[in-house]
Protein backbone atom coordinates (compact mmCIF):
# COMPACT_ATOMS: atom_id res chain seq x y z
CA UNK A 1 0.00 0.00 0.00
CA UNK A 2 3.08 2.40 0.52
CA UNK A 3 3.48 2.63 -3.47
CA UNK A 4 0.25 4.30 -4.02
CA UNK A 5 0.78 6.88 -1.54
CA UNK A 6 4.25 7.47 -2.57
CA UNK A 7 2.44 8.27 -6.05
CA UNK A 8 -0.31 10.65 -4.52
CA UNK A 9 3.18 12.28 -2.65
CA UNK A 10 5.28 12.85 -5.23
CA UNK A 11 2.41 14.03 -7.89
CA UNK A 12 1.72 17.08 -5.11
CA UNK A 13 5.28 17.51 -4.87
CA UNK A 14 5.94 17.70 -8.28
CA UNK A 15 2.87 20.22 -8.99
CA UNK A 16 4.01 22.62 -6.11
CA UNK A 17 7.32 22.52 -7.76
CA UNK A 18 5.89 23.17 -11.64
CA UNK A 19 3.53 26.08 -10.09
CA UNK A 20 6.76 28.18 -9.37
CA UNK A 21 7.07 29.81 -12.54
CA UNK A 22 4.15 32.86 -13.56
CA UNK A 23 2.67 34.26 -16.95
CA UNK A 24 3.02 37.78 -15.34
CA UNK A 25 4.67 40.30 -17.81
CA UNK A 26 7.90 41.87 -16.80
CA UNK A 27 7.05 45.18 -14.35
CA UNK A 28 8.29 48.28 -15.67
CA UNK A 29 7.51 51.28 -13.70
CA UNK A 30 5.83 53.63 -15.81
CA UNK A 31 8.69 56.00 -17.43
CA UNK A 32 7.06 59.50 -16.24
CA UNK A 33 8.93 62.20 -13.74
CA UNK A 34 7.11 65.69 -12.68
CA UNK A 35 10.78 67.35 -12.61
CA UNK A 36 14.19 66.68 -11.24
CA UNK A 37 13.94 69.73 -8.75
CA UNK A 38 11.38 72.28 -7.17
CA UNK A 39 10.90 75.56 -8.49
CA UNK A 40 13.19 78.09 -6.32
CA UNK A 41 11.63 81.31 -5.34
CA UNK A 42 13.96 84.39 -6.49
CA UNK A 43 14.88 86.20 -3.15
CA UNK A 44 14.00 83.63 -0.70
CA UNK A 45 16.22 81.57 1.30
CA UNK A 46 15.76 78.10 1.33
CA UNK A 47 15.86 75.84 4.68
CA UNK A 48 19.16 74.00 5.11
CA UNK A 49 18.99 70.90 7.31
CA UNK A 50 18.42 67.25 7.33
CA UNK A 51 15.02 67.44 8.57
CA UNK A 52 12.31 65.26 6.72
CA UNK A 53 9.07 64.92 6.89
CA UNK A 54 8.44 61.48 6.52
CA UNK A 55 11.07 60.78 8.99
CA UNK A 56 9.66 62.71 11.43
CA UNK A 57 7.03 61.34 13.86
CA UNK A 58 3.71 63.39 13.96
CA UNK A 59 4.25 63.78 17.51
CA UNK A 60 7.53 65.59 17.33
CA UNK A 61 6.75 67.89 14.45
CA UNK A 62 3.53 69.05 16.81
CA UNK A 63 4.59 70.50 19.79
CA UNK A 64 1.45 72.32 21.61
CA UNK A 65 -0.05 69.97 23.96
CA UNK A 66 -3.62 70.95 23.43
CA UNK A 67 -2.82 70.46 19.40
CA UNK A 68 -1.15 67.02 19.83
CA UNK A 69 -4.59 66.45 22.59
CA UNK A 70 -6.43 67.17 19.43
CA UNK A 71 -4.93 64.62 16.63
CA UNK A 72 -4.38 62.15 18.96
CA UNK A 73 -8.08 62.09 19.85
CA UNK A 74 -9.18 61.93 16.19
CA UNK A 75 -6.92 58.95 15.55
CA UNK A 76 -8.00 56.96 18.37
CA UNK A 77 -11.80 57.63 17.15
CA UNK A 78 -12.04 58.78 13.91
CA UNK A 79 -14.64 56.75 11.95
CA UNK A 80 -12.95 57.24 8.28
CA UNK A 81 -9.73 56.21 10.16
CA UNK A 82 -11.21 53.09 11.38
CA UNK A 83 -13.66 51.91 8.38
CA UNK A 84 -9.56 52.51 6.68
CA UNK A 85 -8.12 49.85 9.46
CA UNK A 86 -11.22 47.44 8.89
CA UNK A 87 -10.74 47.77 5.50
CA UNK A 88 -6.89 46.75 5.57
CA UNK A 89 -8.45 43.66 8.26
CA UNK A 90 -10.71 42.51 4.90
CA UNK A 91 -7.72 42.43 2.59
CA UNK A 92 -5.38 40.84 5.06
CA UNK A 93 -8.23 38.11 5.06
CA UNK A 94 -9.06 38.03 1.59
CA UNK A 95 -4.89 37.51 0.87
CA UNK A 96 -5.14 34.70 3.30
CA UNK A 97 -7.50 32.60 1.19
CA UNK A 98 -6.05 33.26 -1.77
CA UNK A 99 -2.31 32.26 -0.90
CA UNK A 100 -4.37 29.01 0.64
CA UNK A 101 -5.09 27.89 -3.03
CA UNK A 102 -1.28 27.26 -3.13
CA UNK A 103 -1.02 24.63 -1.13
CA UNK A 104 -2.79 21.39 -1.11
CA UNK A 105 -5.96 20.87 1.50
CA UNK A 106 -5.34 18.06 3.80
CA UNK A 107 -8.67 16.66 4.94
CA UNK A 108 -9.67 13.72 7.11
CA UNK A 109 -13.35 11.85 6.46
CA UNK A 110 -14.87 8.58 7.61
CA UNK A 111 -18.09 7.12 7.08
CA UNK A 112 -20.33 4.10 6.83
CA UNK A 113 -21.91 1.99 3.78
CA UNK A 114 -24.73 -0.18 4.72
CA UNK A 115 -26.66 -2.32 1.53
CA UNK A 116 -29.31 -4.32 1.83
CA UNK A 117 -30.84 -6.94 -0.68
CA UNK A 118 -34.17 -8.94 -0.82
CA UNK A 119 -34.85 -12.56 -1.39
CA UNK A 120 -35.55 -11.78 -4.86
CA UNK A 121 -32.97 -9.26 -5.91
CA UNK A 122 -30.05 -11.89 -3.85
CA UNK A 123 -27.26 -13.63 -6.01
CA UNK A 124 -28.09 -16.12 -3.52
CA UNK A 125 -31.50 -16.20 -3.28
CA UNK A 126 -31.36 -15.39 0.18
CA UNK A 127 -31.60 -11.45 2.09
CA UNK A 128 -28.59 -10.00 3.38
CA UNK A 129 -27.15 -6.64 4.81
CA UNK A 130 -23.29 -5.40 3.46
CA UNK A 131 -22.17 -3.48 6.11
CA UNK A 132 -18.54 -1.22 5.11
CA UNK A 133 -16.93 1.45 7.66
CA UNK A 134 -14.17 3.59 6.45
CA UNK A 135 -11.37 6.31 7.26
CA UNK A 136 -9.34 7.83 4.80
CA UNK A 137 -6.91 10.92 4.96
CA UNK A 138 -6.38 13.09 1.06
CA UNK A 139 -6.82 16.04 -0.82
CA UNK A 140 -9.99 17.52 -2.63
CA UNK A 141 -9.69 19.28 -5.74
CA UNK A 142 -6.04 20.58 -5.60
CA UNK A 143 -5.03 22.34 -8.82
CA UNK A 144 -1.56 22.25 -10.01
CA UNK A 145 -0.59 25.92 -10.90
CA UNK A 146 1.54 24.63 -13.77
CA UNK A 147 1.39 28.21 -15.29
CA UNK A 148 0.85 30.71 -12.20
CA UNK A 149 -3.01 31.31 -12.57
CA UNK A 150 -3.06 30.75 -8.50
CA UNK A 151 0.30 32.53 -7.88
CA UNK A 152 -0.71 35.26 -10.34
CA UNK A 153 -3.97 35.67 -7.92
CA UNK A 154 -1.81 35.69 -4.80
CA UNK A 155 0.58 38.34 -6.18
CA UNK A 156 -2.48 40.57 -7.20
CA UNK A 157 -4.14 39.78 -3.49
CA UNK A 158 -1.11 40.92 -1.57
CA UNK A 159 -0.70 43.90 -3.48
CA UNK A 160 -4.48 45.10 -2.94
CA UNK A 161 -3.53 44.45 0.60
CA UNK A 162 -0.59 46.60 -0.13
CA UNK A 163 -2.47 48.87 -1.08
CA UNK A 164 -5.09 49.04 0.92
CA UNK A 165 -2.84 49.64 3.77
CA UNK A 166 -1.43 52.34 2.00
CA UNK A 167 -4.93 54.01 1.56
CA UNK A 168 -4.95 53.90 5.49
CA UNK A 169 -1.63 55.60 5.90
CA UNK A 170 -3.45 58.35 3.07
CA UNK A 171 -6.60 59.08 5.61
CA UNK A 172 -4.09 59.67 8.40
CA UNK A 173 -1.68 61.26 6.45
CA UNK A 174 -5.01 63.89 5.81
CA UNK A 175 -6.89 63.12 9.19
CA UNK A 176 -3.79 64.77 10.79
CA UNK A 177 -3.48 67.60 8.73
CA UNK A 178 -6.97 68.49 8.68
CA UNK A 179 -7.77 68.05 12.18
CA UNK A 180 -4.95 70.86 12.98
CA UNK A 181 -6.21 73.07 10.30
CA UNK A 182 -9.75 72.84 12.05
CA UNK A 183 -7.95 73.69 15.52
CA UNK A 184 -6.01 76.25 14.14
CA UNK A 185 -8.90 77.97 12.32
CA UNK A 186 -11.11 77.72 15.85
CA UNK A 187 -7.52 79.59 17.67
CA UNK A 188 -7.83 82.23 14.31
CA UNK A 189 -11.72 82.75 14.38
CA UNK A 190 -11.18 82.86 19.02
CA UNK A 191 -8.76 85.55 18.65
CA UNK A 192 -10.60 87.83 15.44
CA UNK A 193 -13.77 87.67 18.11
CA UNK A 194 -11.75 88.92 20.64
CA UNK A 195 -10.45 91.42 18.46
CA UNK A 196 -13.85 92.08 17.58
CA UNK A 197 -15.05 91.94 21.16
CA UNK A 198 -12.10 94.84 22.06
CA UNK A 199 -12.68 97.10 18.54
CA UNK A 200 -16.72 97.25 19.96
CA UNK A 201 -16.07 98.34 23.14
CA UNK A 202 -13.87 101.07 22.20
CA UNK A 203 -15.82 102.05 19.17
CA UNK A 204 -19.03 102.38 21.91
CA UNK A 205 -17.53 104.25 23.87
CA UNK A 206 -16.20 106.96 21.26
CA UNK A 207 -20.10 106.35 20.19
CA UNK A 208 -21.20 107.53 24.01
CA UNK A 209 -18.76 109.93 24.53
CA UNK A 210 -19.83 111.87 20.92
CA UNK A 211 -23.40 111.98 21.72
CA UNK A 212 -22.81 113.41 24.79
CA UNK A 213 -20.55 116.31 23.36
CA UNK A 214 -22.96 116.62 20.39
CA UNK A 215 -25.58 117.71 23.35
CA UNK A 216 -23.44 120.29 24.49
CA UNK A 217 -22.59 121.61 21.06
CA UNK A 218 -18.78 120.57 20.55
CA UNK A 219 -19.88 117.18 18.59
CA UNK A 220 -22.19 117.40 15.38
CA UNK A 221 -24.45 114.90 14.47
CA UNK A 222 -22.18 113.60 11.00
CA UNK A 223 -19.74 112.73 13.84
CA UNK A 224 -22.42 110.74 15.72
CA UNK A 225 -23.53 108.76 12.64
CA UNK A 226 -20.03 107.78 11.44
CA UNK A 227 -19.19 106.25 15.15
CA UNK A 228 -22.71 104.66 14.56
CA UNK A 229 -21.60 102.99 11.50
CA UNK A 230 -18.41 101.65 13.11
CA UNK A 231 -20.49 100.11 15.97
CA UNK A 232 -22.50 98.48 13.83
CA UNK A 233 -19.94 97.15 11.78
CA UNK A 234 -18.16 95.60 14.87
CA UNK A 235 -21.51 93.98 15.83
CA UNK A 236 -21.78 92.49 12.08
CA UNK A 237 -18.07 91.03 12.48
CA UNK A 238 -18.89 90.06 16.01
CA UNK A 239 -21.58 88.05 15.04
CA UNK A 240 -20.35 86.26 12.48
CA UNK A 241 -17.22 85.47 14.45
CA UNK A 242 -19.56 84.28 16.82
CA UNK A 243 -20.97 81.67 14.38
CA UNK A 244 -17.74 80.92 12.66
CA UNK A 245 -16.65 79.60 16.28
CA UNK A 246 -19.39 77.62 17.07
CA UNK A 247 -19.07 76.20 13.50
CA UNK A 248 -14.90 75.14 13.77
CA UNK A 249 -15.91 73.30 17.21
CA UNK A 250 -18.91 71.20 15.65
CA UNK A 251 -16.28 70.35 12.59
CA UNK A 252 -13.47 69.93 14.97
CA UNK A 253 -15.69 67.63 17.32
CA UNK A 254 -16.69 65.35 14.36
CA UNK A 255 -12.89 64.97 12.91
CA UNK A 256 -12.34 64.04 16.68
CA UNK A 257 -14.53 61.06 16.92
CA UNK A 258 -15.97 62.01 20.11
CA UNK A 259 -19.57 62.79 21.41
CA UNK A 260 -20.78 66.33 20.92
CA UNK A 261 -19.06 68.04 23.68
CA UNK A 262 -17.26 70.84 23.45
CA UNK A 263 -15.44 70.36 26.77
CA UNK A 264 -13.11 68.01 24.69
CA UNK A 265 -11.95 70.97 22.88
CA UNK A 266 -8.77 72.20 24.73
CA UNK A 267 -7.47 76.06 25.26
CA UNK A 268 -4.75 77.42 23.55
CA UNK A 269 -4.09 80.75 21.67
CA UNK A 270 -2.84 81.19 18.36
CA UNK A 271 0.23 82.81 19.03
CA UNK A 272 1.25 79.69 21.33
CA UNK A 273 0.78 77.16 18.70
CA UNK A 274 4.41 75.60 17.95
CA UNK A 275 4.91 73.80 14.67
CA UNK A 276 8.64 72.51 12.97
CA UNK A 277 9.67 75.06 10.78
CA UNK A 278 12.57 73.25 8.97
CA UNK A 279 11.09 70.95 7.14
CA UNK A 280 13.62 69.93 4.23
CA UNK A 281 11.76 68.91 0.91
CA UNK A 282 15.37 67.04 -0.66
CA UNK A 283 14.54 65.73 -3.98
CA UNK A 284 11.37 65.31 -6.08
CA UNK A 285 11.85 61.60 -6.05
CA UNK A 286 12.45 61.35 -2.25
CA UNK A 287 9.39 62.45 -1.63
CA UNK A 288 6.94 60.89 -4.23
CA UNK A 289 8.52 57.49 -2.96
CA UNK A 290 7.61 58.38 0.70
CA UNK A 291 4.05 59.65 -0.35
CA UNK A 292 1.26 56.96 0.83
CA UNK A 293 -0.89 58.00 -1.97
CA UNK A 294 2.05 57.15 -4.11
CA UNK A 295 2.77 53.86 -2.51
CA UNK A 296 -1.22 53.24 -3.13
CA UNK A 297 -1.20 54.11 -7.03
CA UNK A 298 1.99 52.01 -7.53
CA UNK A 299 0.61 48.96 -5.55
CA UNK A 300 -2.85 48.74 -7.03
CA UNK A 301 -0.29 48.80 -10.54
CA UNK A 302 1.65 46.03 -9.71
CA UNK A 303 -1.85 44.21 -8.84
CA UNK A 304 -3.36 45.17 -12.45
CA UNK A 305 -0.15 43.53 -13.68
CA UNK A 306 -0.37 40.19 -12.18
CA UNK A 307 -4.38 39.99 -12.74
CA UNK A 308 -2.62 39.90 -16.58
CA UNK A 309 -0.75 36.56 -15.68
CA UNK A 310 -3.55 35.11 -14.52
CA UNK A 311 -5.62 35.96 -17.69
CA UNK A 312 -3.20 34.32 -19.64
CA UNK A 313 -2.73 31.49 -17.37
CA UNK A 314 -6.86 30.67 -18.41
CA UNK A 315 -5.83 30.01 -21.72
CA UNK A 316 -3.83 26.62 -20.74
CA UNK A 317 -4.61 23.40 -19.45
CA UNK A 318 -5.53 23.10 -15.75
CA UNK A 319 -4.44 19.66 -13.74
CA UNK A 320 -6.84 18.77 -10.67
CA UNK A 321 -5.57 16.13 -8.39
CA UNK A 322 -7.78 14.25 -5.71
CA UNK A 323 -6.36 11.35 -3.95
CA UNK A 324 -7.15 9.41 -0.37
CA UNK A 325 -5.71 6.37 1.29
CA UNK A 326 -7.24 5.10 4.54
CA UNK A 327 -8.36 2.29 5.95
CA UNK A 328 -12.01 0.04 5.39
CA UNK A 329 -13.76 -2.66 7.64
CA UNK A 330 -16.94 -4.49 7.81
CA UNK A 331 -17.09 -3.79 11.44
CA UNK A 332 -16.53 -0.29 13.06
CA UNK A 333 -14.82 -2.10 16.08
CA UNK A 334 -12.16 -3.66 13.66
CA UNK A 335 -11.92 -0.36 11.65
CA UNK A 336 -8.33 0.40 12.99
CA UNK A 337 -6.98 -3.01 13.48
CA UNK A 338 -5.81 -5.53 11.73
CA UNK A 339 -8.89 -6.58 10.14
CA UNK A 340 -9.24 -3.52 8.26
CA UNK A 341 -8.04 -3.34 4.56
CA UNK A 342 -6.16 -0.56 3.10
CA UNK A 343 -8.14 1.31 0.38
CA UNK A 344 -6.62 4.18 -2.05
CA UNK A 345 -8.08 6.36 -5.02
CA UNK A 346 -5.79 8.70 -6.97
CA UNK A 347 -8.12 11.13 -9.60
CA UNK A 348 -6.16 13.66 -11.77
CA UNK A 349 -8.06 15.27 -14.15
CA UNK A 350 -6.91 17.32 -16.97
CA UNK A 351 -9.28 20.30 -18.38
CA UNK A 352 -8.14 21.64 -21.47
CA UNK A 353 -9.93 25.01 -22.74
CA UNK A 354 -11.49 24.36 -26.11
CA UNK A 355 -14.60 26.62 -26.91
CA UNK A 356 -15.15 29.30 -24.27
CA UNK A 357 -17.31 31.76 -26.46
CA UNK A 358 -14.46 34.64 -26.34
CA UNK A 359 -14.43 34.84 -22.39
CA UNK A 360 -10.52 33.98 -22.00
CA UNK A 361 -9.74 36.86 -24.28
CA UNK A 362 -12.63 39.47 -22.68
CA UNK A 363 -10.63 38.80 -19.24
CA UNK A 364 -7.36 39.41 -21.03
CA UNK A 365 -8.24 42.31 -22.99
CA UNK A 366 -10.25 43.28 -19.39
CA UNK A 367 -7.05 43.19 -17.68
CA UNK A 368 -4.96 44.84 -19.70
CA UNK A 369 -7.25 48.09 -19.92
CA UNK A 370 -7.40 47.76 -15.81
CA UNK A 371 -3.49 47.95 -16.25
CA UNK A 372 -3.79 51.01 -18.83
CA UNK A 373 -6.23 52.86 -15.99
CA UNK A 374 -3.98 52.03 -13.42
CA UNK A 375 -0.55 53.64 -15.35
CA UNK A 376 -2.45 57.02 -15.73
CA UNK A 377 -3.87 56.89 -11.99
CA UNK A 378 -0.21 56.73 -10.89
CA UNK A 379 1.15 59.34 -13.45
CA UNK A 380 -1.88 61.77 -12.06
CA UNK A 381 -0.92 60.80 -8.43
CA UNK A 382 2.96 62.10 -9.36
CA UNK A 383 1.56 65.05 -11.46
CA UNK A 384 -1.06 66.08 -8.23
CA UNK A 385 1.61 65.49 -5.35
CA UNK A 386 4.46 68.13 -7.53
CA UNK A 387 1.91 70.49 -7.48
CA UNK A 388 0.85 70.16 -4.03
CA UNK A 389 4.50 70.10 -2.71
CA UNK A 390 5.38 73.00 -5.35
CA UNK A 391 2.32 75.28 -3.81
CA UNK A 392 3.28 74.88 -0.22
CA UNK A 393 6.52 75.74 -0.90
CA UNK A 394 6.13 78.75 -2.46
CA UNK A 395 3.56 79.61 -0.03
CA UNK A 396 6.08 78.71 2.77
CA UNK A 397 9.35 81.36 0.81
CA UNK A 398 6.43 84.10 1.26
CA UNK A 399 4.32 83.84 4.26
CA UNK A 400 6.79 84.42 6.82
CA UNK A 401 7.88 87.80 5.00
CA UNK A 402 4.26 88.59 4.17
CA UNK A 403 3.39 88.72 8.06
CA UNK A 404 6.03 90.43 8.92
CA UNK A 405 5.19 93.35 6.44
CA UNK A 406 1.90 92.74 8.00
CA UNK A 407 2.79 93.29 11.25
CA UNK A 408 4.67 96.22 10.38
CA UNK A 409 1.59 97.66 8.91
CA UNK A 410 -0.08 97.75 11.84
CA UNK A 411 1.94 99.27 14.10
CA UNK A 412 1.84 101.96 11.63
CA UNK A 413 -1.93 101.90 11.63
CA UNK A 414 -1.53 102.00 15.14
CA UNK A 415 0.74 105.41 14.97
CA UNK A 416 -2.09 106.61 12.52
CA UNK A 417 -4.60 106.27 14.67
CA UNK A 418 -3.12 107.74 17.52
CA UNK A 419 -2.01 110.74 15.82
CA UNK A 420 -5.43 111.21 14.31
CA UNK A 421 -7.39 110.85 17.68
CA UNK A 422 -5.01 113.54 18.98
CA UNK A 423 -5.76 115.95 16.00
CA UNK A 424 -9.08 115.41 16.65
CA UNK A 425 -9.00 116.19 20.35
CA UNK A 426 -6.45 119.20 19.43
CA UNK A 427 -9.60 120.70 17.38
CA UNK A 428 -7.23 120.01 14.01
CA UNK A 429 -8.75 117.06 12.07
CA UNK A 430 -12.53 116.15 11.57
CA UNK A 431 -14.14 112.76 13.32
CA UNK A 432 -13.57 111.19 10.06
CA UNK A 433 -10.15 110.98 9.71
CA UNK A 434 -9.93 109.21 13.09
CA UNK A 435 -12.66 106.76 12.12
CA UNK A 436 -10.80 106.10 9.15
CA UNK A 437 -7.86 105.34 10.70
CA UNK A 438 -9.58 103.20 13.19
CA UNK A 439 -11.47 101.46 10.47
CA UNK A 440 -8.12 100.57 8.38
CA UNK A 441 -5.99 99.59 11.97
CA UNK A 442 -8.85 97.05 12.21
CA UNK A 443 -8.77 95.77 9.57
CA UNK A 444 -4.70 95.32 9.36
CA UNK A 445 -5.15 93.68 12.68
CA UNK A 446 -7.77 91.35 11.15
CA UNK A 447 -5.25 90.27 8.22
CA UNK A 448 -2.46 89.66 10.48
CA UNK A 449 -5.00 86.97 12.60
CA UNK A 450 -5.58 85.58 9.26
CA UNK A 451 -1.82 85.40 7.83
CA UNK A 452 -0.50 84.04 10.93
CA UNK A 453 -3.09 81.30 10.93
CA UNK A 454 -1.99 81.01 6.69
CA UNK A 455 1.60 80.66 7.22
CA UNK A 456 0.98 77.78 10.28
CA UNK A 457 -1.34 75.73 8.21
CA UNK A 458 1.08 76.13 5.65
CA UNK A 459 3.67 74.35 7.55
CA UNK A 460 1.00 71.61 8.42
CA UNK A 461 0.05 71.32 4.49
CA UNK A 462 3.76 70.55 3.64
CA UNK A 463 4.21 67.90 6.29
CA UNK A 464 1.61 66.48 4.51
CA UNK A 465 2.47 66.94 1.06
CA UNK A 466 6.06 65.88 1.80
CA UNK A 467 4.41 62.06 3.18
CA UNK A 468 4.48 63.14 7.08
CA UNK A 469 2.11 61.41 9.24
CA UNK A 470 1.60 58.19 8.29
CA UNK A 471 2.77 55.26 10.23
CA UNK A 472 4.70 53.73 7.24
CA UNK A 473 6.97 56.46 7.24
CA UNK A 474 7.19 57.36 10.72
CA UNK A 475 7.76 53.52 12.40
Amino acid sequence: MKKPVLTIVTTLMMGVSLGACTMVPEYMVPDFAAKDEWHDIPGYEQVQNEITAHELNWQDFFKDPALLQVIDTALKNNKDLRLAALNIEEARALYRIERSDLVPSLRANGGANYVGSSDESSTTGTAQTTKTHNANIGISSYEVDLFGRIRSQNQSSINEYLATESARNVVQNALIAEVANAYLQLLADEKLLSLTDKTLDAQLQTYELLSKIRDEGVATESDVSRAQTAVETARVNQHQYRRNVEQDKNALILLMGVKHDKEFIPNSKLEDIDITKNLNARLPSQVLTARPDIQQAEYQLLARNADIGAARAAFFPSITLTGTYGLASESLSNLFTSGAWGAWAFIPQVTVPIFEGGRNKANLDLAEIRKDQAIVTYEKAIQTAFREVADELAARATLTQQLEAQRRLVEAGQRVYNASNERYKSGIDSFLSVLDAQRELYTYQQNEILIEQQRLANLVNLYKVLGGGSDANTQ
